[in-house]
């Protein structure tokens, strides 16, 4: 069998922000998102929403499109998934602000809605507000 391929941050490609002088939001919709159960081996189905303030640069939506195609035959629980997704954009785009949500079909009448938040303006160890809104 052959090796999965780990998705990473060097897959990511960037450009450079048009107006890196104002704050605006940028949002992109995954809604074909899959991964493998690592218990069961079933797959897992999701949409993932990613909501970002760019700083310098920008995620070029192809390459984001193939890292994202990674996660396919990886065995990962949403959380992991969620929460490396955000580690490795952050580390490709450095936004000013970010939010990636995986929101997971129902399996066994239960479905999963995981966000991951990054705001490099927050103070450091300070938690989001009990909203979780960071733009």
């Amino acid at each position: 069998m052959a090796a999965v391929e780990v998705p990473s941050d060097e897959q990511l490609e960037t450009f450079p922000n048009p107006r890196p002088e104002r704050d605006y939001t940028i949002e992109i919709v995954c809604p074909e998102f899959t991964s493998m159960c690592p218990k069961t081996g079933q797959p897992d189905f999701g949409t993932i929403l990613i909501t970002y303030v760019p700083a310098a640069t920008c995620i070029e939506l192809k390459s984001l499109k193939l890292y994202l195609f990674e996660y396919r035959d990886r065995g990962i629980y949403y959380e992991h998934s969620i929460n490396t997704i955000l580690d490795d954009l952050v580390a490709a785009c450095r936004p000013r602000k970010m939010r990636v949500i995986g929101q997971f079909t129902p399996r066994g009448g239960i479905s999963t809605r995981v966000t991951a938040l990054f705001d490099a303006t927050a103070t450091p160890g300070a938690a989001p507000g009990p909203s979780g809104r960071i733009v």
